[in-house]
């Protein structure tokens, strides 16, 4: 069922897909979740690596976090979970100039674990199978070579150097831009399936 599918209701109200990976269950975030995700956002490493998490990150920054996704118009959000539904970080998408961008973090103790790897294979999935995008773009701080990775073999590939305000830092820095199209995404799952059978 895609959410074109889904009966009209604001997607707070249920609408957001559960995702479930090996490792992982994405979920729309709900205000019982604040106080862990800012617990989690409250680290400089973190902000500084993102366009719109200041810091420090408090409580009542999560709760609006959490208020202004999922609604119709604004940024599609998850929470990355484990199974046991310890939060690790979150995801979405959101329109950047009016192409379909995605964002990702991760709390600093869950890093270099595969999660955000995960997480994102996930995301794309749903951005291109029940959301039918054409085509996602995200960006990663040149001096964060982790999430440059992670998109990489998530198959995005590079496009050039812009300028991005992260709000942490009140400027802007120079970020990687990535681009990422259906036939890319679709001929990699494929290739995903062969390898698997053989």
């Amino acid at each position: 069922m895609t959410l074109l599918e889904m009966e009209t209701r604001t997607l707070r109200e249920g609408c957001i897909p559960v995702l479930e990976t090996k490792r992982l269950i994405l979920r729309a975030p709900q205000l019982g979740d604040a106080k862990a995700v800012a617990a989690l956002a409250n680290d400089k490493r973190i902000a500084e690596n993102t366009r719109r998490i200041p810091h420090p990150y408090t409580h009542a920054d999560a709760e609006d976090f959490i208020g202004a996704v999922n609604v119709p118009g604004a940024e599609i959000a998850f929470l990355i979970t484990r199974h046991d539904d310890t939060v690790l970080g979150a995801c979405g998408i959101a329109l950047q100039d009016s192409a379909p961008d995605i964002g990702y973090w991760l709390g600093v103790e869950h890093w270099g674990k595969g999660y955000a790897t995960e997480a994102v294979r996930a995301l794309i999935d749903f951005a291109f199978t029940e959301l039918a995008h054409e085509t996602l773009h995200a960006g990663a701080r040149v001096t964060n070579p982790a999430s440059r990775r992670i998109l990489e073999k998530c198959g995005f590939q590079w496009m050039g150097v812009g300028l991005c305000r992260i709000r942490a830092l009140n400027s802007s820095a120079p970020i990687d831009r990535f681009r990422l199209d259906r036939g890319l995404w679709t001929a990699l799952r494929s290739w995903d399936e062969v390898k698997r059978v053989a």
